[in-house]
């Protein structure tokens, strides 16, 4: 790596880890809910995450030795052997993603162990994130979506549907890391609250209002924050960033319906980088740690909060094909899916054939509502959950 590149990760990290633990510390002390977030006490909620081109084999398999080498892309072999290599897969994804194999899979299911036969598909004949994106978050693939380019969705996403229900209108929002969302939300057009990319988040609170004055702060240090480092991709913001904007959001404005999407698994792959691909799947998965734990936190989400999580499409399965995706690559269209919440219990992860389309109906279905009602191209929800109505 050039000297240059090297500073600027060396950088990126030191702010990262001064700024982590700075807000991690401040948000030890969280204020009371006023009277008005408790009486609201939501029967349910949901929190759909994805994370962008992880493939299933990390998932299930751990780190994979023969792309932890300078042909494959990798750079601290040694440290990177130490820190995710194990003889037994299963300790492997444990060393991984230790939430997802502690906490979810004892609570909830997570499908997609291709090995196992358990398979998630992508119908989209694409095999990239627009495409991937639109699918799992409308419920079908619509070929008409065949480009990463910034145009607004025709289709109605379920986040938008789920914000035209009255009892949640104004109570969905979507925290991003790639700046293409606003345009696959239709923010224009759908009202959902959407921030993604290197957008500010300082104005997420009213300032001047009766926002919590620390909220605010912890707000305005991230646009500082994201002002000074550099920014290796203009199109993609850290997730660190991300995160943070969405578990301050959330304790703040109390959305019942929350879509958190990391993306720099798929960056650093891109990149080339298996190192930093591995290093980034494990801090996706100490952030979804850190969102449930602040669930947990809040009377209004503890144990009537489901959780979902996700893909967006497959990757290749060589030293090469692994750093992209696209349908001319074998592999591309399996992905992986995860659930735990209320109604979700421990269950069948070889549920044979299942699709990213199914998605957007399990969300709505965590909900109480049934988003395939008169959408005759929408997918039946996920085998692990049943809609009950809302009273």
């Amino acid at each position: 790596m050039p000297y240059a590149r090297c500073r600027m990760l060396l950088l990126i990290c030191c702010w990262f880890t001064a700024q982590s633990l700075a807000i991690d510390n401040s948000s030890l002390a969280q204020p009371p809910s006023s009277p008005s977030d408790a009486s609201l006490k939501p029967r349910r909620n949901v929190v759909l995450v994805t994370l962008d081109g992880l493939r299933w084999q990390e998932v299930f398999r751990g780190a994979d030795k023969r792309l932890i080498s300078p042909d494959a892309g990798a750079k601290n072999i040694r440290e990177t052997q130490e820190r995710f290599l194990n003889a037994d897969p299963m300790e492997a994804r444990e060393k991984l993603m230790p939430f997802l194999w502690s906490t979810v899979a004892d609570q909830g299911v997570i499908y997609g162990d291709a090995e196992q036969e358990s398979f998630v598909h992508v119908t989209n004949n694409q095999h990239f994130s627009y495409p991937g994106y639109s699918e799992l978050l409308c419920g079908f693939a619509d070929p008409e979506v065949d480009s990463n380019a910034k145009k607004y969705n025709e289709n109605v996403t379920v986040l938008e549907w789920l914000d035209e229900q009255p009892a949640l209108n104004g109570r969905v929002a979507a925290f991003c890391s790639w700046d293409v969302f606003p345009f696959i939300i239709n923010d224009q057009r759908s009202g959902v609250l959407v921030n993604a990319g290197w957008a500010p988040v300082s104005d997420l609170l009213d300032a001047s209002g009766d926002a919590n004055q620390q909220w605010v702060s912890e707000l305005q240090r991230l646009d500082e924050i994201a002002a000074e480092i550099p920014h290796l991709w203009s199109a993609v913001r850290y997730d660190y960033i991300t995160l943070e904007a969405a578990r301050i959001y959330l304790q703040a404005k109390r959305p019942r319906v929350l879509y958190l999407s990391l993306g720099e698994t798929d960056d650093w792959a891109h990149e080339g980088r298996y190192d930093l691909y591995l290093e980034s799947a494990q801090r996706n998965d100490d952030y979804i740690r850190r969102i449930w734990e602040t669930i947990q936190s809040m009377e209004e989400y503890r144990d009537n909060t489901t959780l979902i999580i996700t893909s967006d499409h497959g990757r290749g399965d060589n030293r090469t094909a692994w750093k992209s995706h696209s349908a001319s690559i074998p592999g591309c269209e399996l992905i992986w899916a995860a659930a735990m919440g209320p109604g979700i219990g421990p269950g069948d992860r070889d549920a044979g054939q299942l699709t990213q389309s199914q998605i957007a109906a399990t969300v709505a279905a965590a909900m109480g509502y049934d988003f395939t009602e008169d959408r005759p191209r929408v997918a039946e929800p996920l085998p692990c959950i049943k809609i009950e109505p809302q009273n």
